[in-house]
Formats: structure tokens, sequence, C-alpha cells
């Protein structure tokens, strides 16, 4: 059963999360990504706390009845990670989490707190999320990333918000399925409903996310990631790590994984076929049994 709650932190940041599983048992932690939310772990959940593990989801700052401030600066991602941090600490009190999982947005967060408190973490588990070290390289200079990710331009605009509202969310339906008619065959009625929920609760958070970020493709009248120069040791991760990467992702393709290995220690990278960004919706067992042999190995 999947028991929701408020969470406070202590820099007065409140998560709304989705959790299951025996308290104090070893923990997991589930980061959805754009323009998603802690839902979309709900199966997760319920694997793995029969395995024995502790298992929480939050609502990213912005999304549903989590915090959302109004300032841009707040999405920065130094606040973004200490959110994370501090919910790290609160389900795995005194002892390294036994694996975060992390898909889109949440990656980033993830890849940033692995870089920068390795000791948090046993393991990290990553779903079509690019390394920044991958992205910042491919933003630069491959014009086939450019072009995928432009829909990154669109969303820092003052009038994202109302743009992604028109016609029932038909933008966000294109995006959520890589399609341009919205359809997938795992969006179901009820589940679309359950998105809607979701955004009709705001999207100025989820949208300042990519305000508050350089890592988008450069513009005429916007430099993005063409002023980055980031130091290796931003973008080094030591821990167990492993990538599972649907390789028919239209906004994040298969580039992004080459030379991953360079900054990753301990990287095991799992392809997985006929799948895009969407993978844990498309093919969920395959996800799941990948998950498993990682985290319970």
């Amino acid at each position: 059963m999947t028991e929701t709650f408020q969470l406070p932190l202590p820099h007065g940041i409140t998560l709304s999360c989705r959790a299951a599983g025996t308290p104090g048992a070893p923990a997991l932690v589930f980061l959805h990504g754009f323009p998603e939310a802690a839902f979309v772990w709900d199966d997760m959940l319920a694997h793995f706390a029969a395995q024995g593990f502790r298992c929480v989801a939050p609502n990213l700052r912005g999304y549903e009845l989590s915090s959302a401030p109004t300032e841009v600066s707040a999405y920065k991602p130094r606040h973004l990670v200490q959110d994370v941090a501090a919910l790290i600490d609160w389900a795995s009190p005194g002892q390294p989490l036994a694996c975060l999982v992390a898909h889109d947005w949440g990656g980033a967060l993830a890849w940033n707190l692995a870089n920068q408190m390795p000791q948090r973490l046993a393991k990290l588990a990553i779903l079509n999320s690019p390394h920044p070290g991958t992205f910042v390289r491919e933003l630069q200079s491959n014009p086939q990333q450019q072009a995928a990710s432009a829909y990154m331009n669109l969303l820092v605009q003052p009038d994202a918000e109302a743009r992604l509202a028109e016609n029932d969310f038909a933008m966000l339906w294109a995006f959520l399925t890589s399609t341009p008619d919205g359809q997938a065959a795992w969006l179901t009625a009820p589940l679309k409903e359950t998105y809607r929920n979701i955004w009709r609760a705001g999207l100025s958070g989820p949208c300042n996310y990519y305000r508050a970020s350089p890592l988008r493709p450069p513009s005429a009248n916007d430099a993005g990631a063409a002023q980055l120069v980031l130091p290796r040791s931003m973008l080094t991760v030591d821990v167990p790590t492993r990538v599972i990467w649907g390789m028919d992702d239209v906004a994040l393709p298969p580039c992004l994984i080459d030379g991953l290995e360079d900054y990753v220690a301990q990287l095991d990278l799992q392809r997985v076929s006929g799948a895009t960004h969407w993978l844990l919706h498309e093919q969920p067992e395959r996800v799941r049994a990948l998950l498993h042999e990682f985290i319970c190995q």
C-alpha cells in the first residue's frame, strides 16, 4: 500500500511524498522528471517494498503539493540537490542510501548529488538522464542534440506555462509520448486524468527548472550551454552506477551515453532497444528487472 505524506525539510521546503515498506529498513529513493510526478514510481515502490526496502518517491520542489517558490533562483541545482540530500538524511539516517533511482530531471539532481555527496549513496541508478559532462559536450558541438533539445528554449519563455496548458495540455501530451498526436498505448484515459491533475496544480515550478539552468542549446539571444566550462572535479562519479537507456529517445539520443565511462568509474550501462525516453511506462517489466538485479545483488 502506498502512503502519502508531507515531509518538512530542515531548510524550509516541504516535499509531498509517496512511500511503501517498513520505516527503518534499507532505503531507496526514486526521483521523477518533467512533466511527471512521484506517482509514476508506485509500481516500483510496491515491488521493492516487498523485497524488504523502505521506498520513498518525493514530488520534487515545484511539483504537485510540494513547496513551489515563485523565484526562479530557488530552482538552481544547488537548492534542488539540497532537497534530495535532506530527504536522504531523513529516509536513511546514519547510513548511506541503498540506492538512488532517478529519471530525466530527477537524474540531473542525482548525478549532481553523487558527485558532491557520494557518502550518502551506496548505489546510483539512472534512467535516460544525461550526465552533465556528455550533455554539455553535445549541446555545445552536436547539431542533432541542439535540435533535439530546442524545446528547452521554449520552456524558458515567460508564456511557457500558458502555451503548455493550451488545448488540454496538447504540447505536454506530445512531450510525454514522443509523438505529434500525443497518443501512446500505455497512456490510458485514467492515467491522463492523473497527469492533468498534476499539471493543474501548477506548471511554473517545472518550467523554472529550465529557466534556472544554463543547460540548453545556444541561441541568438542566449548563450546557454555555450558559456559553460565544467571542471572535471564537478563531473566524476565514483559510486557503483547502473545507467538504463531507452535507445529510441528522441530528446536525449544515444550520443549522450558515448564516453560516459570517462566520468563514471563503476559504470554498468544497459541499453534498452525499442524504448524511448518513457521506458518506465513502455517496458516496465524490463526496467523493474534491471533495477532489481542491480539493487538486490
